[in-house]
């Protein structure tokens, strides 16, 4: 097994290397520009699909994008603590009943108030199933929303959502007038510290801050955020001075980068968990548990973690939660490589004699996702699974998810940026978007939990529910994706593993 991870590990280190070789020549070609002390620029590894804070689920790029332009009630902070942000104080008045009380002196941009309607047609926006929000099925205990005063909301529930408020911190707030006459995929107009200036679609967006902003003003006069989806190219351009913040490349550049003198780099524990996801909708999944099972043992989630990452995070313990998330279950241990296990249970599900799959891999969009695509693939084939590799564009990868296009197995890595078992494993309940996990059991824990205000209830309620899905596998479960990240000396960044990349987060160094 070792063998086989240093053979593609040398292989896709060739390829960067020359990646990198030709992305240092791209930025030394010519004179390096003056840094503008007034910009601050963001390199992002994958491309924004929508700009639409409604209609997207993707934290890392849109969500983070449009809470520049866009103001949410609740705000979660880097220390993961909730604040207030257009509303300055929440309380649960009755057990599904939520107040909200709002500012009185924010506007929009051409003068008219975010008041309690405006909060009360975006939530009800994003109720509506013609909106097609990939996330509204964690709003679905919301019954009703009542305006009591311009700055007074209340918000009703069928049954006590004690969420709610974390919820709400990924809720951005639109203009319902401006929204009904323009496109918000590619067009941006809110409450919040910058206003959107260019967009070139799948290559940056540039942002000016707002001189009329009601809360704290932000360091930088302006923001730009490019699509670099090659490692090589976002290291280098934070080594040449063209960069200031980046993520999402490998451990093993961390040493280099600290020692180039210009730049420091490291690592953090993150949200995401990554693994491979299978299709239980159709078969060869569907219904077929010792399948399931017999890849789980198929492969050496250790061992490529150990020769990919290094010693940095840990194996996911039967579960898509990690320690950091509220409800994670600590009596559940990894599943171990057995190859004897996996033919064994092969031949019990009706293939002693092996089956061909087809895998979609995301490009680009999860840490060292292709390398690690391509080790399970040999470990799989050593007892007789066979996979076809797809790569495929993020974007695409997206769109292919929610239209319930994927194939048997696919590359994931799930995160909720709440830190609440909640959000992370709604996306595995029938019927949510994004889930290809058919497990009504399972479905029925989590929505008794949501509802259930007794936090020690509530947590063993999430326990049985990941004990089910441990026995049930929704996929391969790998281990948790660390943060890798960088930074310019010029700046300072309150890294945190929950996504979210917000250019208000950073600081002047000097």
């Amino acid at each position: 097994m070792t063998n086989t991870v240093n053979t593609i590990r040398n292989a896709r280190v060739g390829l960067l290397l020359g990646a990198f070789l030709a992305a240092t020549t791209m930025f030394s070609a010519a004179p390096a520009a003056a840094a503008d002390k007034d910009t601050l620029t963001i390199a992002l590894a994958a491309n924004f699909q929508s700009l639409d804070p409604h209609k997207t689920g993707v934290v890392g790029t849109d969500l983070s994008v449009a809470s520049h332009v866009y103001s949410p009630l609740i705000i979660m902070n880097p220390d993961l603590k909730l604040s207030p942000a257009l509303a300055t104080k929440w309380e649960t008045v009755e057990p599904t009943r939520w107040r909200f009380t709002l500012r009185p002196d924010v506007k929009f941009p051409d003068g008219k108030p975010v008041d309690a309607t405006v909060v009360k047609w975006n939530i009800e926006r994003i109720l509506n199933p013609e909106t097609k929000a990939p996330w509204a099925n964690r709003y679905k205990l919301i019954e009703r929303v009542e305006v009591v005063d311009p700055t007074t909301v209340d918000i009703f529930t069928s049954q006590p959502f004690p969420a709610l408020a974390a919820q709400l911190s990924m809720f951005l707030i639109m203009s319902p007038d401006w929204t009904a006459s323009h496109n918000p995929a590619v067009e941006a107009f809110g409450s919040g510290p910058y206003e959107l200036v260019e967009f070139k679609a799948g290559s940056s967006i540039k942002l000016k801050a707002r001189d009329d902003y009601w809360g704290e003003k932000p360091d930088f006069a302006n923001v730009e955020f490019r699509v670099m989806p090659e490692a090589a190219s976002r290291i280098s351009g934070l080594l040449a001075g063209e960069i200031d913040v980046i993520t999402g490349f490998a451990t093993t550049e961390i040493e280099r980068i600290n020692k180039s003198g210009k730049a420091n780099a490291g690592a953090i524990p993150s949200n995401r968990v990554n693994g491979v996801r299978f299709n239980t909708l159709k078969p060869p999944f569907a219904g077929n548990i010792d399948l399931r099972l017999a890849l789980n043992y198929a492969v050496d989630k250790q061992g490529i973690m150990d020769g990919i990452w290094g010693p940095i995070t840990t194996l996911s313990q039967c579960q898509v939660l990690n320690e950091g998330y509220f409800g994670f279950n600590p009596n559940l241990k990894p599943m171990p490589y057995d190859p004897a296990k996996a033919k064994e249970l092969l031949a019990k599900a009706g293939f002693a004699n092996g089956l061909d799959l087809t895998f979609e891999v995301p490009r680009g969009r999860y840490l060292s996702g292709e390398d690690i695509s391509q080790v399970v693939a040999a470990q799989l084939a050593e007892v007789g699974v066979n996979l076809k590799i797809v790569e495929i564009e993020f974007s695409t990868y997206m769109e292919r998810l929610f239209a319930k296009q994927l194939p048997e197995l696919s590359y994931f890595g799930t995160a909720w940026p709440t830190w609440d078992a909640d959000g992370q494993l709604t996306a595995f309940q029938p019927g949510d978007p994004s889930s290809y996990y058919d497990n009504k059991e399972f479905s029925a824990l989590i929505d008794q939990a949501r509802t259930e205000i007794d936090v020690e209830k509530r947590k063993e309620l999430y326990w049985k529910a990941t004990d089910l899905m441990c026995a049930d596998p929704s996929g391969i479960f790998m281990f948790d994706q660390p943060l890798t990240y960088a930074q310019s000396n010029d700046v300072v960044w309150g890294v945190r593993g929950d996504d979210w990349m917000r250019a208000y987060d950073v600081k002047r160094k000097n």
